[in-house]
């Protein structure tokens, strides 16, 4: 996959007490590591105390205060949609595409890598499974002009590189980063549908945030008028979960305890309050509305229960430094997903998910969140001084979004100045006290500070900051 979170390093090099303050006058060197600088569980840094929503948020000054209204938001992500080519309007897609825009876009994703690929055993993926996927993409069959087919997503499900389920690695022995995974599309999310794979099981789409390819079953053909008009529909609910599920139905099994992430748009369904939903009184619940696929195989929509206990919200929350640490936070200990694998999230789904709770739309990958023109961000180049980096560092805000190479940091707060960052990662390394490079082998959302985060040997997470993206006015 491409310019998602790489397998990356990420750690610290000293007890909380010793990281040194970048925002104090006088500017101090870190100290040595010490043998003695990680506690037992081996995060350096790190405290139980410091693994809570609550002890960031006690640090802040008006943590409720509202950082950007909805109106500002939705003007931010109109101008994203505009002048990103990484976001699509769906609404302002053509009813046709030409065949040799639709090939260049599926071969810009679908093209074999020259280096070697490995199975999860570890063995080298042969040519003779390799050249029938490309053979799979079926381009000769594309249309002069290609119909645009409106759908929509049924349930969570993979987007990929190939019309492959076929999981591929880099390197021996490490199996966790697929490189055919590409990210997600979840209920409810709607698509257009250009192409379909030669053996007819797998669609090339376009989402609001990414094209790729993906299972047919997991979509639900309509007409363009249905699905924007359940798109849009009101009132609705938003998950601010983690992860929520509908409540189990015999009734309706294609809803029956149907996972719903982090930032989700449900409308609520047109129901009596006083009637079964399901079999179900819906008093205790909210009745929503989801798609499905009919007896005949066509888009529809049917009422699902999401318990009113579960963590949701009549509108997206506020925007406020307190619900970007606690939105953060729900996620802590979540394993690292590359692509959204694993039931999880990468770095950059990660951060997408948490602004998305609060109606802010970012790009999918960190190559196009970092440099984005509908985002305000402060780039860096290879060239500029450790002083112009740490400058930057000094000013980070709580919800900022720090860029290395292939990786994305939140900004939680400071200990005695030095920052501190939320991320989902798959690595983790630090300085021991002979100088190696030292892996905590992280491998989910964590809590790190950020000064002493190592690239490599030689190269700290400030000497490779790309960008420092701040969602504000």
């Amino acid at each position: 996959m491409r310019n998602l979170c790489q397998n990356l390093l990420a750690a610290a090099v000293l007890l909380l007490g010793a990281i040194p303050s970048f925002a104090q006058a006088q500017k101090r060197e870190l100290p040595p590591p010490t043998a003695n600088s990680a506690p037992a569980h081996g995060v350096i840094g790190v405290s139980d105390a410091q693994l809570s929503a609550d002890f960031w948020i006690a640090q802040l000054d008006q943590p409720d205060r509202v950082i950007l209204s909805a109106d500002a938001i939705a003007a931010q992500n109109r101008k994203l949609f505009e002048v990103d080519s990484n976001m699509h309007d769906l609404h302002k897609q053509p009813k046709m595409l030409a065949k040799a825009d639709l090939t260049t876009a599926i071969k810009g994703l679908s093209s074999l890598p020259s280096s070697p690929l490995y199975d999860e055993q570890g063995n080298t993926v042969p040519a003779t499974v390799l050249q029938p996927l490309v053979q799979a993409l079926n381009l000769d069959a594309i249309a002069a002009e290609a119909p645009a087919r409106y759908g929509m997503a049924l349930k969570r499900t993979a987007l990929r590189s190939f019309p492959t389920d076929l999981r591929v690695f880099s390197s021996k022995g490490s199996a966790d980063i697929d490189r055919f995974q590409e990210s997600a599309l979840f209920p409810g999310t709607p698509v257009i549908a250009w192409h379909q794979s030669a053996d007819g099981q797998w669609l090339w789409i376009t989402s609001p945030n990414y094209q790729a390819w993906v299972r047919a079953e997991a979509i639900a053909f309509g007409t363009r008028e249905a699905v924007f008009a359940h798109w849009a529909k009101t009132p609705y609910r938003i998950v601010t979960g983690a992860k929520l599920a509908t409540v189990f139905t015999r009734e309706q099994p294609q809803l029956s305890e149907l996972q719903l992430d982090m930032g989700l748009r449900v409308p609520l369904a047109n129901v009596p309050l006083d009637a079964p939903v399901n079999g179900q009184h819906p008093y205790t619940s909210w009745a929503i509305e989801l798609p499905i696929r009919d007896a005949q195989g066509a888009l529809a929509f049917a009422p699902a229960l999401l318990q009113k206990n579960q963590d949701s919200a009549a509108d997206y929350l506020p925007l406020t430094r307190a619900n970007l640490i606690n939105q953060a936070f729900k996620f802590l200990g979540e394993r690292y997903g590359w692509g959204h694998s694993y039931n999880g999230r990468d770095c950059s789904g990660f951060v997408s998910e948490v602004y998305r709770s609060m109606g802010v739309e970012l790009p999918r990958n960190t190559s196009a969140q970092r440099y984005s023109p509908g985002l305000t961000h402060t780039p860096f180049k290879d060239s500029d001084s450790a002083a112009a980096r740490r400058a930057a560092v000094d000013k980070l805000e709580v919800g900022d979004l720090i860029y290395i190479p292939g990786h994305v940091m939140m900004m939680i707060g400071r200990i005695d100045g030095a920052p501190y960052v939320i991320h989902d990662t798959n690595g983790g390394s630090f300085l021991d006290a002979n100088g190696n490079l030292r892996s905590m082998h992280l491998n989910a959302v964590s809590v790190t500070p950020l000064l002493p985060l190592r690239f490599n040997e030689k190269n700290s997470y400030v000497d490779r900051i790309t960008s420092i993206v701040r969602i504000r006015p």
